[in-house]
């Protein structure tokens, strides 16, 4: 079986090749998830370094010495892993992998996309275009009437509601949306209903609808976990629209985040002495795109985007192999033999990151350029002091040490 070759940019935000799974494979990668200090960035590092979760695992414990000269990283059990994947299956939960199709694409293309997606209910809503409705949790009757009113026009026009099934503008989105396609994104595990009034909806939901999460099931969420669950509701979506938003509130950080993958950020203006109208109005001056309608958002994306939407990403996705393969090589495809390099000591270049960073991010690109080493051996470098916990990785390829490390 042919191996992939490295990738030339571990960190690349770029989805990972597509590929089906069998039930070992399925198996690394969650433990490869669940291990010590890999976070969705050096997941998806390690993925494209070594071509696999298996071979990534094996590679782990040398890794981690070399880099911490001390005790390996502390890899997650094969017996846990694979109770977690029993659990689920029983409750009626799919697990899928950023490598695996059904996997949405557009989430796919964000950086610091979720390793993993726990799914329930209709999985064939994840692989259309989405429209994101979100709001005030205190609507008013008004901003309620909008949020089901926009609703029936995307359903109408093909496109799935998404949002995080809160209390208000969520709710309605979702109610009305359920016969023609929606996605709740939740901040807790599958199994945890919150709030708890939403019991029967979110039901409804798994019936008909699709429950997305990337907490595994029992998981209770913090407070913490909503802005996290934020950036899935906007990264699924093709455009988000806010309809009654607070000066200061969570619905503000999905378009803040909204914007920062590239998404359309739209918003419905409201009267200026509703203070659940400051966060909306104050995205019209930031340049969000008005929204009176739904015509307004469903125009600005048919000019945007050819029909079928994600055109781009299906084609990428077109040619599925079994993982641990590539297609043949094409003029498309095939590259010319890079010389090999010498080496440096990887020791030193690991020495030699340290060195540079500090506890202001920046990027690799400039701690390429600060130790005058080959990219591909400083990337691997920072991919090792990751799993030591040594450097943070944050959004746009950028680089830190902790503080207290």
């Amino acid at each position: 079986m042919q191996k992939p070759e490295p990738s030339t940019d571990l960190f690349s935000a770029a989805p990972l090749p597509v590929a089906r799974l069998d039930d070992a494979q399925r198996l690394a990668c969650l433990r490869l998830i669940r291990s010590e200090n890999v976070g969705p960035v050096t997941f998806r590092a390690l993925i494209n370094h070594y071509g696999g979760a298996t071979e990534a695992l094996r590679a782990l414990p040398e890794l981690s010495n070399r880099a911490r000269r001390g005790r390996p990283v502390t890899i997650y059990p094969e017996a846990k892993a694979a109770a977690e994947l029993e659990a689920a299956a029983k409750a009626g939960v799919e697990l899928i992998f950023t490598i695996e199709p059904g996997y949405p694409k557009s989430l796919a293309f964000t950086e610091g996309a979720p390793p993993l997606l726990y799914v329930k209910g209709r999985t064939e809503l994840l692989t259309p275009p989405s429209i994101a409705v979100v709001g005030s949790r205190s609507a008013s009757a008004g901003g309620l009437r909008l949020a089901r009113t926009f609703s029936a026009s995307f359903g109408q026009a093909g496109y799935a509601v998404c949002s995080g099934l809160a209390r208000g503008i969520d709710a309605a989105a979702h109610e009305t949306s359920l016969d023609t396609g929606t996605i709740a994104v939740l901040a807790g595990g599958l199994d945890i209903v919150y709030p708890p009034e939403h019991r029967d909806l979110q039901a409804a939901i798994a019936e008909k609808g699709c429950l997305v999460s990337e907490q595994a099931l029992g998981f209770q969420p913090r407070a913490q976990d909503f802005p996290r669950r934020n950036r899935i509701i906007s990264g699924i979506a093709l455009a988000v629209v806010v309809i009654e938003a607070a000066k200061r509130s969570g619905t503000l950080i999905t378009a803040r985040l909204a914007n920062e993958q590239g998404r359309d950020v739209f918003a419905v203006p409201g009267h200026p002495l509703d203070p659940r109208a400051e966060g909306t109005n104050q995205l019209l001056k930031d340049g969000a795109l008005i929204a009176t309608s739904a015509e307004d958002v469903l125009e600005v994306l048919a000019r945007q985007h050819t029909a079928p939407p994600f055109r781009a990403f299906e084609d990428m996705a077109s040619t599925v192999t079994p993982f641990g393969e590539l297609p043949p090589a094409t003029p498309q495809n095939a590259h010319p033999p890079i010389p090999a390099a010498p080496r440096a000591d990887p020791t030193d270049v690991i020495q030699a990151v340290r060195t540079v960073l500090g506890p202001a991010p920046v990027s690799i690109d400039e701690v390429t350029r600060a130790t005058g080493l080959p990219a591909r051996e400083v990337q691997v470098a920072i991919m090792e002091l990751a799993l030591t916990g040594a450097v943070e990785m944050h959004g746009s390829q950028l680089v830190s040490v902790k503080p207290d490390a």
